[in-house]
């Protein structure tokens, strides 16, 4: 879907005129599955960032989301805007007989079975690794978690671009955009400068951000994580793909999470009093969520040089929820063969 341009005010009174209702959750069916059943795979698509936007601007700010999924227990799932109760259970028990026929190139890789916990795939999955903008997720949360007010705008400063590494961004200090827009371009851009500014205007600031974060990967019951930078610039953010499960679990009970990370495009109007406004059009990082052709309700990339090539995904083939981690590719093209190849191997699956 393509979005024009808006002026601020235009933007604001159109997010404004939206009323939170009942989160319609956009079904995406493969192989004549009906996702209509599973209130906690909310899928991205034409209408996915209509409805974040549906969330994230009505008068109740961020709080109609919910993080109702401890990664790694049975829990009970609310629909904040209805009175459903729906049950999900991650049993984590690996070791499964099922295992789907690939042979991976990445360095390290988990596909786990969402809807009963067996691995379907593992290799070094125990084993932390560099996961680069993976973090990204996780910074998501926290932002999420501290009921902010989406709408308030932010401006970047020259402390937005000082981070572990070099990266190239096209954001520019003075850049004026709401907290909403930023996290979009956080999760859809991988922006580093976005993720930075949004962990700065946080409560305590960027210090207890980042306290955040850890605290948050530990209540998942991620042992292996560690987060010293909320881009994943910094080396020293680690975990392993069993743990990236858990954090993928966790970060698909936040709609705009998943509405925002399988956005495919969008026109950002930048607002800037010193060098001018300006239109920054943005893709999607993931070759396979602008490509549409796989059923992905979630989506990160990442890519620092210790790191390699990483992607994580959740994804629904033959009415069987499974989530993706492949961190270590030593190209785009490894990291995305391996992809596909476990796309394919689970819709050929058995589910019965």
């Amino acid at each position: 879907m393509k979005y024009l341009p808006l002026t601020k005010q235009q933007l604001f009174a159109a997010m404004m005129s939206l009323s939170l209702g009942t989160v319609a959750q956009a079904g995406l069916t493969i192989n004549g599955a009906d996702t209509s059943s599973s209130a906690r795979i909310g899928w991205g698509g034409a209408n996915g960032l209509s409805e974040a936007r549906n969330i994230m601007y009505s008068s109740g700010g961020s709080s109609s989301i919910r993080s109702v999924d401890n990664g790694y227990g049975t829990t009970n799932i609310t629909n904040a805007s209805s009175a459903n109760t729906y049950k999900t259970t991650y049993r984590g028990s690996f070791g499964s007989s099922n295992m789907i026929p690939i042979s991976a190139d990445s360095r390290s890789v988990a596909v786990v079975d969402a809807e009963t916990g067996e691995s379907l795939y593992e290799k070094s999955a125990d084993v932390a690794r560099p996961i680069a903008s993976i973090s990204k997720l996780m910074m998501a949360m926290v932002v999420l978690d501290a009921n902010l007010d989406m709408r308030e705008e932010i401006t970047l400063d020259a402390e937005d671009f000082v981070g572990p590494k070099r990266a190239s961004s096209r954001l520019k200090a003075g850049d004026r955009m709401n907290r909403a827009e930023l996290l979009l371009m956080a999760l859809m851009k991988s922006e580093n400068p976005a993720a930075k500014t949004l962990s700065r205007h946080y409560p305590g600031g960027y210090s207890a951000f980042i306290r955040d974060m850890n605290r948050k990967a530990q209540s998942l019951g991620m042992t292996t994580a560690f987060f010293g930078d909320p881009t994943g610039l910094d080396k020293r953010n680690v975990a392993s793909p069993n743990d990236l499960v858990k954090m993928v679990r966790a970060a698909g009970n936040y709609d705009v999470i998943r509405r925002f990370s399988t956005t495919k495009s969008y026109d950002f109007y930048v607002s800037n009093y010193s060098s001018g406004n300006r239109v920054y059009k943005a893709n999607n990082t993931s070759s396979l969520v602008r490509s549409g052709d796989y059923p992905i309700g979630l989506s990160k990339t990442g890519f620092i040089n210790e790191a390699g090539r990483c992607v994580v995904m959740e994804t629904r083939v033959n009415n069987r929820p499974a989530i993706i981690v492949i961190l270590g590719a030593n190209s785009s093209a490894t990291r995305w063969g391996d992809a596909k190849n476990i796309l394919t191997s689970l819709s050929s699956r058995r589910t019965v």
